[in-house]
């Protein structure tokens, strides 16, 4: 057992003295820290529906690949976690690597967009987005990054569409949704999300996000907070932390209709891992995904656990599959440290194996 505490009164009285002199030089830090910025990569529309802007980063390095890469971001956060800032950036490593990179930004659903479905997003949006990057390389397939949710999208997506895809990536990405140690799954099982969408259309975001924090009510919405008194006179640590909670709070809502197939289909009646699954009348049929495929999973995954993801290599048709396991978290594999040093250039050197 370890000892006792130590609450003698003056050493009490020390802690609460220092503390509130951190708390002090804190404020000061604030007042004077600069807007954050986030997505700090130079980029440019190059087409567009409604809400959606499909962007392509300038690059200061020369484009070496022969395929571009689009990457499609989950609905439920902003995609900007990709490119978050100067060392926490997935797409400025790819881009480092001679790589063309493209990005679908969904925008912010509004009332008009209650009642988009799947289909809209996967053979509507996601088809346009692939169409315009493969005209820009004489029709020739793209490789697809789908990150989280968007990687299930990119899925069905490709069991669709094969023909357009030579590459497939997918990032965290939950194919079954019915693993035991998936908390968020076993909270949806019960929903009545009709009564859910009828009443409210859109899923508010700021619901959504209440969701996700209370999975991890102690981590997320106490120790993050007391530890940051830790760092408050530190102003480039201050500014990492506020990226964060400027992406975590920067969410849109979810459309209505779309959100109602994804809970029904995907997390109640898991068909994307055991069959039955259709979209906009097709059938969704991964065993027609026989191109190579390269899954990333996070091992300390909280929101889609590594069985969730794993499960990816059974229900597709490829002979080509490979895994890479990483030690974080869902949030780390984007922006930790280690995660730049091993992701990307994991990516880039599994495509150019396959070029």
């Amino acid at each position: 057992m370890s000892g006792p505490i130590d609450l003698k009164p003056e050493r009490v009285i020390q802690e609460l003295i220092g503390l509130g002199e951190r708390l002090r030089r804190g404020a000061q830090q604030l007042r004077q820290l600069p807007e954050v910025q986030v997505g700090v990569s130079d980029k440019e529309v190059i087409d567009g529906e409604d809400k959606m802007r499909l962007y392509r980063f300038v690059s200061a390095t020369k484009i070496t690949r022969k395929t571009p890469i689009l990457i499609v971001y989950a609905l439920v956060n902003r995609p900007y976690m990709v490119d978050l800032q100067e060392d926490r950036s997935i797409v400025k490593s790819l881009l480092a690597a001679g790589h063309d990179v493209y990005l679908i930004d969904w925008g912010y659903p509004d009332a008009s967009d209650r009642y988009m479905t799947l289909d809209d997003y996967i053979s509507g949006l996601i088809r346009r987005s692939v169409g315009a990057v493969s005209r820009r390389y004489g029709g020739k397939p793209v490789n697809l990054l789908g990150i989280c949710q968007g990687g299930a999208f990119s899925v069905c997506y490709t069991s669709l569409y094969p023909e357009s895809v030579k590459n497939l990536i997918t990032m965290v990405t939950p194919i079954d949704f019915h693993t035991a140690d998936n908390m968020l799954s076993n909270w949806t099982q019960q929903m009545d999300v009709d009564l859910l969408v009828d009443t409210l259309g859109n899923i508010p975001a700021d619901l959504m996000n209440w969701c996700y924090l209370t999975l991890k009510p102690y981590r997320l919405l106490q120790q993050k907070y007391v530890g940051l008194t830790d760092i408050l006179d530190n102003p480039t640590e201050l500014a990492n932390f506020l990226r964060m909670e400027k992406w975590i709070f920067d969410s849109p809502d979810q459309a209505g209709e779309a959100f109602r197939q994804f809970i029904k289909d995907f997390y109640q009646a898991n068909k994307l891992k055991n069959g039955g699954l259709v979209i906009g009348g097709k059938a969704i049929e991964p065993k027609r995904i026989t191109m190579p495929v390269l899954n990333i999973f996070a091992e300390q995954d909280h929101l889609v656990p590594p069985a969730a993801s794993r499960a990816l290599k059974g229900i597709i048709g490829s002979r080509d599959y490979s895994e890479i396991s990483f030690r974080g978290g869902h949030i780390g594999i984007y922006v930790s440290g280690r995660a730049q040093r091993e992701i990307p250039p994991a990516i880039d050197h599994w495509l150019r194996q396959r070029e």
